[in-house]
């Protein structure tokens, strides 16, 4: 049998890939394993983002969770790393997300978070696996034993604190432009900014169902970036559909991504001393302008495969407290087990306050090379690399580039997709690369 989980957790399209009958079975199999360690009724917390399907997998996870013995506490809609603090901060025994970030509406994925908020290691993934296929031979719990469900979706208040605490600035006077992707930050990032005193202009804050991550939030920019110029905001801020991701646009139109945000809360912090080994981790995906600007800054800088899991272990392993990708996945480990994409935010905007410059100004502290990514979908993510036409392509364009630029082909791990990515200071070039190297792709995984 195939893996069930992924990158990050199980994911697939609704009531095709993933079934509700099997978001039963991991609500089951997760309260056995959390189950172990707790005397009474485990608990376990679910959040979910504005998909249609939530509801569904909701009720199924739930179904799981009391038919193992488990006590499901139900958090309603609410941004994935608010799951992760709020497990910790209410003893749960896990948590789960349902969530499928950025994807469309029509997916969704189960993701757990530990007792101790952080997302859960592949061996306790093989193990919640090993239950979900030995179910009908576990011994289920009756009479009292049997679980039961508490909604306390009241819970986002203590969430919305905690992030307004992250910060020691107000925002009085600042005009922002907030864009929630009619996502799982739609309740509560405005909530946050309100209460720092900020002059909000909302956009995809109107969920239905069907419309998150539609032509709004952090994989749609463009939006936003109009009404930042329309309404002269002083910025604005783009979150993910499950709202762990932030992308930012500066006042004059210019985009402010996950590199950039590193580089303004790496000298944020580097200014009082708060910057752990002066370091920060990040991925293969970080453009060559960020490696030249944390440099710039006196700075150091780690590299890992692309994932924030990853980016998080080589965290931990180090004791390093800032570390993100590209993408907007931000982690600030002072503050939080997982990217955040609300605290992101409020960094950002506590930059702008303490340095006293506009978001343009802090944007131009690094330079970005020009990148052209290409996304081929694909029946087989793997056999591209046994390529011998593939391979030649990607040898030939980085050799023409030499040590001027770089190519970084790869296959992602949330989506049927190869991306191709060329870097380099000529786009017209990057663009001809890569256009080869993907139809070479096409021709043996399509």
């Amino acid at each position: 049998m195939a893996r069930l989980f992924g990158t990050d957790g199980v994911r697939g399209e609704a009531n095709v890939e993933l079934l509700p009958e099997l978001a039963y079975r991991l609500g089951y199999a997760a309260t056995v394993y959390f189950g172990k360690r707790s005397e009474d009724k485990p608990k376990i917390l679910i959040g979910r983002d504005t998909r249609i399907s939530g509801e569904m997998f909701e009720a199924a996870l739930m179904a799981g969770i009391c038919s193992a013995g488990g006590r499901a506490i139900s958090v309603g809609i609410i941004p994935t790393p608010a799951v992760a603090y709020l497990v910790k901060k209410n003893n749960a025994a896990a948590g789960v997300v349902i969530s499928a970030s950025h994807n469309p509406f029509y997916d969704n994925g189960i993701k757990f978070f530990g007792g101790d908020g952080y997302k859960l290691p592949d061996a306790v993934e093989d193990e919640i696996e090993n239950i979900v296929s030995q179910i009908d031979k576990i011994q289920r719990p009756t009479g009292a034993k049997i679980g039961d469900i508490k909604y306390r979706h009241d819970l986002i208040n203590d969430y919305i604190n905690f992030v307004v605490s992250t910060t020691t600035e107000r925002f009085d006077g600042m005009k922002i432009a907030l864009d929630c992707a009619n996502g799982a930050a739609y309740e509560a990032m405005p909530a946050v900014l309100k209460k720092l005193g900020a002059e909000l202009i909302l956009i995809g804050d109107k969920p239905n169902g069907i419309n998150i991550n539609d032509d709004c939030g952090s994989t749609h920019i463009q939006n936003l970036r109009l009404e930042v110029l329309r309404q002269k905001a002083n910025i604005g801020i783009a979150h993910d559909g499950d709202a762990d991701r932030c992308l930012c646009i500066d006042e004059n139109g210019d985009l402010i991504d996950g590199d950039h945000i590193l580089i303004m809360c790496a000298k944020l912090m580097m200014n009082v001393g708060a910057l752990k080994k002066n370091t920060v981790v990040t991925t293969v995906m970080a453009n060559i302008g960020f490696r030249e600007a944390i440099e710039n800054l006196g700075g150091r800088y780690e590299i890992t495969a692309v994932g924030d899991r990853y980016v998080l272990e080589n965290m931990l392993a180090n004791g390093y407290n800032l570390g993100g990708e590209q993408s907007g996945h931000i982690i600030f480990t002072d503050y939080s087990t997982t990217g955040d994409g609300l605290i992101t935010a409020l960094q950002v905007l506590t930059a702008m306050k303490k340095s006293g410059k506009s978001a343009a100004e802090l944007n131009k502290m690094m330079t970005t090379f020009p990148q052209v990514l290409i996304n081929i979908r694909v029946r087989d993510k793997e056999i591209y690399k046994s390529s011998e036409e593939v391979n030649r392509a990607i040898f030939e364009g980085e050799t023409e580039l030499g040590t001027s630029g770089r190519i970084l082909v790869r296959a992602s791990g949330t989506e049927p997709l190869v991306r191709v990515m060329a870097e380099g200071p000529n786009k017209l070039q990057l663009e001809r690369i890569c256009n080869k190297i993907a139809a070479e792709i096409e021709k043996v995984s399509c």
